[in-house]
């Protein structure tokens, strides 16, 4: 995933008036999409922006206050969009850019079926259409000036894939189709292939380690891109998936899911994985007895420190170097993952020092503070929270 800052605070609630927009047609249900946004009189500082059923709450980062509610029909998802005042929305027919600050959607599109991963890296922002195999790459800084002109590229097939730009220009990109995803290739700064293997079946996710070292999930391990060439690093087991992965800037492991189980319909996974992207192993930690996690659970904290929250409603923080959870902090009450996995669990977003947990249970958002392990503001919404994001600069 990406790279987190962060602000301080308490709690408040304010109202926002809504000012109507157009949309686009919501392909998951047949509805149709309304986008409205509160006054642009109002704005949000260090936005965080949370998906509920109809829209997008945007509250202010520091009192909780909710500064919009941007109204989108359909199943949404946010992701950071690489500078302090936007976020990608993943919308049925696209990318989309909302400007969090003001709580507008600006006319920055990125259209496509199946809009799949953002891969925020250095100073690229990463956008994988799955459904049409186009991958966009740009520098956050220029969405302040309109769409950015950006590099571009698109794979042989399309597939449910993931882009990471390193800063000498290398692109690595999953390799797949509908039916099989094998591994990946690295590119050169003018689309020439470099580096290739086919050694990673079920390609999924990806986390950039201390040195730009690029971790992706496979069905049996992890496959690392590092020093122009691809590296295997297996699991204990003949399956034992990582699919999503969290990587730190000042930590060489990465933190990683970790399911045993081949045949289950939704694994709960009860042990994480750490991936140490320097000495190419991956060490298999246990969460506390009978507890699990989702993949909306796993993030990092300033120091590179693994953090989980799991379903006993605690944050554990895990030390990577020693491979243990060193402290579990309460935030919220004990909740199951659901079947469904567009339906709202309890999720994670880091920002610096600051950590955000959405309560579907009780339709509230809590701040916690990473120093401490303290909540210091929790704020209740009108919808049930699903997933949640944020801008990652001190606006």
């Amino acid at each position: 995933m990406v790279t987190h800052l962060g602000t301080r605070g308490l709690v408040a609630l304010a109202a926002a008036a809504l000012l109507a927009l157009s949309a686009c047609a919501n392909e998951a249900d047949g509805g149709t999409a309304s986008p409205s946004a509160s006054s642009a009189t109002t704005s949000a500082k260090n936005p965080v922006a949370i998906t509920y059923d109809g829209g997008i709450y945007v509250l202010d980062g520091e009192s909780l206050a909710v500064a919009h509610d941007v109204k989108l029909d359909g199943f949404n998802r946010v992701n950071p969009a690489g500078n302090d005042t936007h976020v990608v929305v993943t919308a049925a027919d696209g990318f989309r850019v909302l400007d969090a600050v003001t709580g507008r959607m600006t006319d920055i599109t990125y259209p496509g079926s199946k809009p799949g991963h953002v891969v925020l890296h250095g100073d690229r922002t990463i956008l994988f259409t799955d459904g049409t195999g186009d991958v966009n790459s740009f520098d956050p800084k220029d969405l302040a000036k309109g769409k950015p002109e950006g590099r571009t590229y698109q794979t042989a097939q399309p597939h449910h894939g993931v882009a990471v730009e390193l800063s000498d220009g290398t692109m690595v990109v999953t390799l797949g189709t509908d039916e099989s995803r094998p591994g990946a290739i690295a590119l050169d700064e003018q689309g020439k292939e470099i580096a290739r293997s086919e050694e990673c079946e079920g390609v999924h996710g990806e986390a950039v380690a201390k040195g730009e070292v690029v971790a992706l999930g496979c069905e049996d391990g992890v496959l690392l891109f590092k020093k122009g060439t691809f590296v295997k690093v297996k699991g204990d087991r003949a399956y034992s998936a990582v699919g999503t992965q969290v990587g730190s800037e000042v930590s060489p492991i990465v933190l990683g899911d970790y399911k045993v189980d081949p045949d289950a319909e939704r694994e709960f996974p009860e042990q994480f994985a750490l991936v140490d992207t320097a000495a190419h192993t991956l060490r298999v930690v246990p969460m506390p007895k009978g507890v699990s996690y989702s993949f909306r659970s796993l993030a990092r904290g300033p120091e590179g420190e693994g953090l989980i929250l799991g379903t006993d409603g605690k944050l554990h923080v895990v030390d990577p170097a020693v491979g243990k959870i060193v402290s579990s902090w309460p935030v919220v009450g004990q909740w199951k993952e659901p079947m469904d996995w567009q339906q709202p669990r309890p999720a994670l977003f880091v920002r610096g020092g600051d950590a955000y947990v959405t309560e579907p249970a009780t339709k509230k958002v809590h701040r916690l503070d990473l120093a401490t392990g303290k909540v210091v503001g929790s704020t209740s919404l009108g919808g049930i929270p699903n997933e949640i994001s944020g801008t990652l600069s001190t606006h």
